[in-house]
């Protein structure tokens, strides 16, 4: 099992950057695949971002593609996600995951078992 706790959200300006930081508890972090998710109000929760655990390759949604970068520090059990040239449609609660699935469809919610509580990003115009 593992824990997730999500950090660094916040309020910034339209253009700005944030870096959000995903804490995992546990010894075997580096065995999991790692996704971020947002959800905005009003609309369902959303595929941002993943990391492989075993090469780690990086997937991106198409809205993000070129704006943020995934990352992953196994010798803190941490993942980044650094968003850069912040747009309002950003705003969103971000939502840290983790699998120890082979084989996924990273974009969906369903393959991953461990979700943190989120945080909130709001970018003002």
């Amino acid at each position: 099992q593992v824990q997730l706790v999500e950090s660094g959200g916040g309020l910034v300006q339209a253009g700005g950057s944030l870096r959000l930081s995903c804490a995992a508890s546990g010894r075997t972090f580096s065995t999991y695949f790692m996704g971020w998710f947002r959800q905005a109000p009003g609309k369902e929760r959303e595929f941002v971002a993943a990391i492989r655990s075993s090469d780690s390759n990086t997937y991106y949604a198409a809205a993000v593609n070129g704006r943020f970068t995934i990352s992953r520090d196994n010798a803190k059990n941490t993942v980044y996600l650094q968003m850069n040239s912040l747009k309002p449609e950003d705003t969103a609660v971000y939502y840290c995951a983790a699998t120890q699935k082979w084989g996924i469809v990273v974009v969906r919610q369903d393959e991953y078992n461990y979700w943190g509580q989120g945080t909130q990003v709001t970018v003002s115009s």
